[in-house]
């Protein structure tokens, strides 16, 4: 298959590093404001380079790969749904929910498959965590708990354009919650400080937050962030039941040090970035994204479940704001 890839940053550029090694994609079609960028790819990958969307569209593409700016989309969702070609995009779908709806309500209906790029669902530790609880293993849930914490602060300009912590980070967690244990969010109650780098907080945003989140069965869902984590990027999830409990991430490269005594675990060096952490997931998650291409699988996150988690992220939001408990159907409805 011949695959479309609008925008080739960090992101754009790995994942077209990962569709060209895939047996069952033939060529890359590349567009990127960055000449230099669109000219490396043409180079390393024998990508065929086109100046526009319009012109990527119309360059005989099965599906199309969308890691452009946020605010690009929307507009880049619609364009590969209106020419009939699936669609894979990076989170989130819309910088507003306002904006995403209008994407989901445009797409409604259509038979065009949109997968949004949530990569936990495909990380082998998360992937058995959500098959014990769908099997049963851990009997009746009432613990979940989250963590997803930086090494290091993205830059300033990053930050003022990236809608908070919330939105831009915990948002992770918040989809991972859902997948895991297939149920939803109904209340939240968020905290947040600063304790390191000054630009954040002039952005209005935190620098480490908690959330407590109540889940439609009752069971307590606990996430944790922060962008200061020294020992490196640590992504973890518990699952607690009355039967059995359980951990994702637990393994050797954790970023964590046991004190106590004669306890040699975890052993190896620490992750320190997210394409370190979950390498494996991206590349697990394109090759998912072929197979929607082909039609051989239904999208594995759509529209909607990026939306559900956007609502989640609104309401810590406004719960850090106000200092209160927070429905998700509050800001569902506002």
């Amino acid at each position: 298959m011949r695959i479309g890839i609008l925008g080739l940053g960090r992101i754009g550029a790995f994942h077209a590093e990962t569709l060209f090694g895939l047996g069952v994609v033939d060529s890359l079609v590349v567009t990127d404001p960055v000449a230099e960028a669109a000219k490396a790819a043409a180079e390393r990958f024998g990508a065929d380079v086109v100046d526009s969307p319009e012109a990527l569209l119309a360059a005989g593409v099965d599906g199309i790969v969308v890691a452009a700016a946020t605010d690009a989309h929307p507009a880049l969702i619609l364009a590969g749904v209106e020419a009939g070609v699936p669609v894979f995009c990076e989170k989130p779908v819309a910088r507003t929910m306002s904006e995403g709806v209008a994407v989901l309500e445009a797409v409604a209906g259509r038979d065009v498959p949109v997968q949004i790029g949530f990569n936990r669902r495909f990380d082998a530790g998360f992937v058995a965590a959500r098959a014990a609880v769908r099997g049963g293993e851990l009997g009746t849930l009432h613990t979940v708990r989250s963590t997803t914490l930086d090494p290091a602060p993205p830059p300033a300009a990053y930050i003022a354009a990236s809608g908070g912590i919330f939105r831009d980070c915990s948002v992770h967690d918040f989809d991972i919650i859902r997948w895991v244990t297939g149920r939803e969010v109904t209340e939240v109650y968020a905290v947040g400080g600063n304790r390191g780098a000054d630009y954040i907080e002039a952005a209005g945003d935190a620098d480490t937050t908690g959330a407590v989140l109540t889940l439609d069965d009752g069971t307590i869902a606990v996430v944790s962030n922060s962008r200061h984590n020294g020992r490196g990027y640590d992504v973890r999830m518990e699952i607690h039941g009355f039967e059995d409990s359980i951990a994702v991430g637990l393994e050797d490269k954790l970023p964590l040090r046991s004190v106590e005594p004669g306890v040699g675990f975890p052993a190896g060096t620490p992750h320190d970035f997210f394409m370190d952490r979950f390498t494996a997931a991206y590349r697990a998650e394109l090759a998912a994204f072929t197979e929607v291409v082909a039609g051989t699988r239904p999208s594995p996150c759509t529209v909607a479940d990026a939306l559900e988690a956007g609502w989640i992220a609104e309401a810590c939001t406004l719960s850090l704001r106000e200092h209160r408990p927070v429905t998700v159907e509050e800001v569902r409805q506002a």
